[in-house]
């Protein structure tokens, strides 16, 4: 089924997506410090930048309660960035319908990055060697947030 739309072209030429980028945004729900810290020792996840809400330049924009929680970070892991948030602090985090899919080199960093993400959440599926990979896996972090853990071949 087409709309109609044609994103490789405008009126003006050809749309230049040399810079475009997906870019997970997760919302923590209160867990947001938690999250951080956890995937720095898990994943090795740099902090590019963390906005409280009470830092924000509108004070309005603060739900009752938040003023200490995270209104925006940014993670870096690799050449990925994640983006996220404590939003409305509701406690309910909700993370269905999707996985981060992490890359490594080898099966070494495969073991390592899939043991220090699983610790205190699901294993779905174990690392083992598949047909398109020497070594893949699947689990849920102690937040519900799904990964797959991938070595190219």
């Amino acid at each position: 089924m087409s709309l109609g739309l044609d994103v490789r072209a405008t009126k003006g030429g050809h749309v230049n997506t040399a810079k475009t980028q997906i870019q997970p945004y997760l919302f923590f729900d209160g867990r947001c410090d938690e999250a951080v810290e956890f995937y720095r020792r898990a994943a090795g996840a740099e902090v590019v930048m963390l906005m409280r809400y009470k830092d924000s330049p509108d004070p309005g924009m603060a739900p009752p309660g938040m003023s200490d929680k995270v209104m925006h970070g940014n993670l870096k892991i690799g050449d990925s960035t994640i983006l996220m948030s404590d939003g409305h602090g509701q406690g309910k985090p909700n993370f269905e319908g999707f996985a981060l899919s992490l890359t490594v080199a080898n099966e070494m960093e495969a073991d390592k990055f899939f043991g220090a993400l699983s610790q205190d959440g699901k294993v779905q599926m174990p690392l083992t060697k598949t047909f398109f990979s020497p070594r893949f896996g699947m689990l849920t972090d102690r937040f519900g947030v799904s990964w797959m853990v991938y070595v190219a071949q």
